[in-house]
C-alpha cells in the first residue's frame, strides 16, 4: 500500500524547512525583558445587569445579595423577596495592567459567569473595582459585554450554540485609578531577565551588550538573568538606556524540540533535531465491536412467554502487517521531514515512532507532550 499523504505534518514542518540554515539574530527585546517593568493581574467580582430571563436564579444567590447591597449603597430599600433576579448574573470580572501605565489609562477587562446563567448576551456590567493582590484597587470597569458566540432554537427545540455564551470582553471598559509602581534601576544597575532561561543565551547577551556599551558593563550572575551597570553616559537615562539595550541583536540557542499534541493530533518539530541511523516497524491492531440487538419472540402465538430484546455483539479483529523500514540519519530538519514523511503513518502512529525513537536514543531532541 502506499504511504498515505501526510498534510499535517507537510503543514507543521513547512514554516521550519523553508527558514534558512543559518542561524537568525533576534532583538534583546524579543529574547528579554527589564527586571522591574511587567504586567500585573487584577480581578474584581461584580453583577451583569439587562440580561434577558438568561441570569441566576433563585439557587444561585450571589447576584442577589450582590444586587440588594448595590441598591442599599445606592439609598434603595428594598427586600431579597421584591426582586426577580433572572436578568442579573454574577460575574468575575479579570484584566492584565501594563508596567508604567499612568491615572486614566484604559483596559480592555475579561468578564466571566460563576453562577448558572445560561448567556451575558446583552448585558451590562455594573461599576466593579478591580484590585491586585494585595488587595488595593488599581482600577474601576463598567461597559457592555461584547460576546464571541450565539445561540438559536426553534419551537420545536432544535438548537445550535456556537462559542461561550457566559465569557465576554469589554474593551477600555477599565480606568486605572491608582499607577503601580514601576522601578526598573537599583543600585546603578539594570537586570534583564531571560524568557528562554539558558547559560549560552546568557553569556551571548553579555558579549553583546560589552561590544555595544564597553567591557564590563553586563555580567549574566546566571542562566536566566543579565546585570547591566548603568554606564556613566547614560546616568539619569534609564530609559535610554533600556531603549538602547532592546536594539542589540543576539544570535540565540535554539532547542532541538518535537512539540507532541494528543487532543489536536499535531507534531511539531523545530531547532538543530538530527537522527541517527534506524530500523522501524511499525503495525496496527483494529478491533471493531459492533451491536446488533434483536428481538426474540415466543414459538407459537399461544405459548407462554413474551418478546424480549437480546443483545448480540460482533467483534471483529484486523491486524495489519508491516515491513521493517531503515531511516538512515539526518543532519538537516529538511532530511529528518523527508524521512519521517516516507513511513505513511498517522499523527498518532508517528507520535509513538518519535518518541521510540528518543528513548532508543536515536533521535536528538527534546520532546514534549501537550
Amino acid at each position: 500500500m502506499p504511504p498515505r499523504p501526510l498534510h499535517w505534518l507537510a503543514l507543521a514542518l513547512a514554516l521550519a524547512v523553508s527558514l534558512p540554515t543559518t542561524a537568525r539574530a533576534d532583538k534583546l527585546r524579543d529574547l528579554c525583558e527589564v527586571f522591574g517593568a511587567r504586567d500585573n493581574q487584577l480581578v474584581g467580582y461584580g453583577i451583569v445587569t439587562g440580561l434577558r430571563g438568561t441570569g441566576d436564579d433563585v439557587s444561585a444567590p450571589l447576584a442577589t445579595q450582590s444586587t440588594l447591597a448595590m441598591l442599599r449603597r445606592l439609598g434603595v430599600q428594598v427586600e431579597a423577596g421584591q426582586l426577580q433576579m433572572r436578568n442579573v448574573a454574577a460575574v468575575v470580572v479579570t484584566a492584565t495592567i501594563p508596567p508604567f501605565a499612568v491615572s486614566g489609562t484604559r483596559l480592555d477587562v475579561t468578564v466571566s459567569s460563576i453562577g448558572n446563567a445560561k448567556s451575558l448576551a446583552g448585558g451590562v456590567l455594573v461599576q466593579t473595582p478591580l484590585k491586585g493582590a494585595d488587595r488595593r484597587t488599581y482600577a474601576v470597569a463598567q461597559g457592555d459585554l461584547v460576546l464571541g458566540g450565539y445561540a438559536a432554537s426553534g419551537r420545536s427545540g432544535s438548537s445550535t450554540t456556537s462559542g461561550s455564551l457566559t465569557a465576554g470582553r469589554i474593551p477600555d471598559a477599565a480606568i486605572v485609578e491608582r499607577e503601580v509602581p514601576t522601578e526598573f534601576v537599583s543600585d546603578g544597575a539594570l537586570r534583564l531577565s531571560l524568557r528562554d532561561p539558558g547559560f549560552t543565551l546568557a553569556a551571548r547577551i553579555a558579549t553583546a551588550i560589552d561590544e555595544k556599551l564597553g567591557a564590563g558593563t553586563a555580567l549574566a550572575s546566571d542562566g536566566g538573568t543579565v546585570v547591566v551597570r548603568v554606564p556613566a553616559a547614560y546616568d539619569g537615562r534609564s530609559v535610554a538606556l533600556a531603549a538602547a539595550l532592546e536594539d542589540i541583536e543576539v544570535t540565540p540557542e535554539r532547542r532541538a524540540r518535537i512539540v507532541l499534541s494528543e487532543r489536536t493530533q499535531t507534531i511539531v518539530v523545530a531547532g538543530d533535531v538530527r537522527l541517527r541511523p534506524a530500523a522501524v516497524v511499525h503495525g496496527s491492531l483494529t478491533i471493531v465491536v459492533k451491536e446488533q440487538p434483536k428481538a426474540s419472540q415466543p414459538a407459537a402465538p399461544l405459548t407462554p412467554g413474551r418478546t424480549v430484546v437480546v443483545p448480540e455483539s460482533k467483534v471483529k479483529v484486523e491486524e495489519t502487517t508491516s515491513t521493517m523500514r531503515y531511516l538512515g540519519g539526518t543532519q538537516t530538519l529538511s532530511d529528518l521531514a523527508d524521512a519521517l514523511g516516507a513511513l505513511g503513518l498517522s499523527a498518532r502512529e508517528l507520535a509513538s515512532v518519535l518518541q521510540g525513537l528518543r528513548t532508543a536514543g536515536v533521535l536528538e531532541a527534546e520532546i514534549i507532550v501537550q
